[in-house]
């Protein structure tokens, strides 16, 4: 099944839907730095426009259309403008409205859609935008099931990240077999991703010459296992054993920006470990841009590992319903 990624990233979603054996053959991005960690991992040529330059015409058939479109809107961490957001981030969504509308024409509609997002987009307005969305998405004829995953629970990763997950499909017996993932027992630990034993580069060091509250952090963070977290005045140990949910200002080393304590001293986490804590795997190339950037694309992407089990089920209720037509 063939695959078109929108608001594209790094590529985490596609990187996902690979794994379960889909094929992307598009992929849109305007952002030029993570498309720059994306080609580093795919053999895809990114389309950079702004996705209200792109005409459904231009972009290769395709049989799923994926997409994180920007949450910014919608996040507690924001300002929860959504579809009144001073920069346009909130309408966006209807620039995928308008491309599947623009495939219908052609009578080349995506059957599957797959969305992203935080999970507040559910309540947001008194859950008035997330009907609008749903409306939008049923008027195209797709039958949606959605539901809010927290990483920690259904992806085996130690990061405490709630997203909403919405499926569409065009075929009702598709839907009807689809179901999202079972919860799983976490089994990666903080130490799995995260390197508390070997020295890292100095620059992730905190220093009492660098930092003005580094007689805090010292007094307060004594573990030497888990996760901190500089709020403010005062330090914040994370005793659930997971890491809070990362954002996209994690570069900056102020507030709410998760710390470990080793015994070479107390720093943030590197991009890599950042990257570990989203469910990519080892072999994830990251280029040469600065750290600044590689944090930012970190905090706005994806679990992987949870989209991998989502889209196994979406391919696995796929291949069930044509195994049942191939009987008939």
């Amino acid at each position: 099944m063939k695959v078109g990624s929108f608001f594209s990233g790094v590529g985490g979603i596609d990187l996902a839907f690979e794994g379960a054996g889909f094929e992307i053959v598009y992929a849109n991005e305007f952002d030029i730095y993570p498309i720059k960690t994306y080609e580093c991992n795919f053999d895809i040529k990114v389309d950079h426009r702004d996705i209200n330059e792109v005409k459904a015409k231009e972009i290769p058939n395709f049989d799923c259309l994926i997409a994180g479109f920007p949450c910014q809107s919608f996040s507690l961490a924001g300002y929860r403008q959504g579809f009144d957001d001073e920069k346009g981030r909130g309408t966006l969504f209807f620039e995928i409205v308008r491309i599947i509308k623009e495939k219908k024409k052609l009578g080349k509609q995506p059957k599957i859609v797959f969305l992203e997002n935080v999970k507040n987009l559910v309540g947001h307005d008194n859950g008035n935008t997330f009907e609008v969305i749903l409306q939008h998405l049923e008027n195209l004829g797709y039958h949606v099931k959605f539901q809010v995953l927290n990483a920690c629970e259904y992806g085996d990763v130690p990061q405490n990240r709630e997203r909403i997950y919405i499926v569409g499909f065009l075929d009702k017996e598709e839907y009807n077999c689809f179901n999202f993932p079972m919860p799983l027992k976490l089994t990666t630990t903080l130490s799995d991703v995260i390197d508390f034993n070997n020295k890292v580069d100095d620059k992730y060091y905190y220093t009492e010459d660098k930092c003005k509250f580094y007689k805090t952090l010292k007094e307060g963070m004594t573990k030497t296992d888990t996760i901190y977290q500089w709020r403010r005045v005062y330090v914040r140990e994370n005793k659930s054993n997971l890491c809070p949910t990362l954002t996209a200002n994690m570069g900056t080393g102020g507030h709410n920006v998760p710390l470990v304590n080793t015994k070479y001293g107390i720093r943030k986490l590197t991009p890599r470990e950042c990257f570990n804590l989203q469910g990519f795997p080892i072999c994830f190339k990251l280029p040469d841009i600065s750290n600044t950037r590689l944090y930012k694309q970190a905090g706005n992407s994806v679990v992987v590992s949870v989209i991998v089990r989502i889209a196994d089920h979406i391919m696995d209720s796929v291949e069930e319903v044509e195994n049942k037509r191939r009987v008939v």
